[in-house]
């Protein structure tokens, strides 16, 4: 049960379901209306894992995910960083002269402003780019155009008029690999990331003193994101990423000291550095 499937969170077609196929092409996969239907999939062993997209280098963090973390019993197994290449379809046979009007997520109409202007075309936001190529396929309108993965084109036997029309050529989204069972990497093997999410105790300066261990041990933290817990204003969660393993004696006090000043500390998982990470510089 569940065996083969790799969940993610949009429709066929969508940049989540295209890293799926670069990183577990051995995988079946499929397709979750939310975040949380996807974590729910895993749980209940209708698949094997998940894989979700936390954030973006343009459009920054997914919310909706990290508010899901500190209440999953998933762990965090790797990382996978995509490179965002948008492609503007239309229904084949298209006079691109003729077209007046272009459908995808707020953020891909974002990410693609130099040719919407250029084309002279009206955006129109859509709730996921796959889903906006399935609604064209399905109306057959010659007055549309897309843009979405070149999955989706396939899928949907749209055809590409314009390849790559991101305005910026580091358009990258981090995913994250989720599964029942934790798969803590192996301490001294390569570059190991550490994430975990905490909440610091109601006391002056607590989160100044939370992080002082990172830098008396020298411990790299890569990330540092806050976020608002049940809607109030004093339940603030945070969720971080350290280079390093739990096991290493620097990481080990780090966290030994964050954990004498929060409230709630969750390791989410001990993963293996995506190599994405040194060509970036990050």
């Amino acid at each position: 049960m569940g065996a083969g499937k790799i969940a993610f969170q949009g429709e066929n077609g969508a940049y989540s379901q295209v890293a799926c196929g670069l990183y577990a092409p051995g995988l079946e996969p499929l397709a979750c209306a939310t975040f949380e239907e996807a974590f729910e999939a895993v749980s209940r062993g209708l698949a094997d894992k998940a894989m979700v997209a936390v954030e973006n280098s343009l459009a920054g963090r997914v919310s909706d995910v990290y508010h899901l973390l500190p209440d999953t019993d998933l762990s965090i197994v790797d990382e996978h960083f995509l490179p965002v290449h948008h492609q503007l379809m239309v229904v084949r046979g298209t006079d691109p002269a003729g077209i007046r009007t272009v459908r995808s997520h707020a953020m891909a109409l974002g990410q693609c402003r130099s040719v919407i202007a250029r084309r002279g075309l009206k955006p129109e936001i859509a709730g996921d780019t796959a889903g906006a190529a399935r609604q064209l396929s399905e109306s057959g309108a010659r007055d549309v155009a897309v843009i979405a993965s070149a999955l989706a084109a396939e899928l949907y036997g749209l055809e590409i008029i314009e390849t790559d029309v991101e305005d910026a050529g580091h358009n990258t989204t981090r995913f994250m690999t989720m599964s029942r069972e934790p798969d803590f990497a192996t301490r001294g093997d390569g570059k190991v990331i550490t994430s975990f999410v905490f909440q610091v105790r109601n006391i002056p300066a607590a989160l100044y003193k939370a992080m002082g261990g990172f830098a008396t041990n020298a411990v790299n933290m890569t990330k540092l994101e806050s976020y608002m817990r049940d809607g109030e204003f004093t339940a603030t969660m945070f969720y971080a990423d350290i280079e390093g393993h739990p096991d290493e004696e620097p990481v080990r006090l780090a966290l030994e000291e964050l954990s004498f000043f929060s409230s709630t500390l969750k390791i989410l998982g001990v993963y293996k550095a995506d190599p994405y990470r040194d060509r970036a510089g990050r």
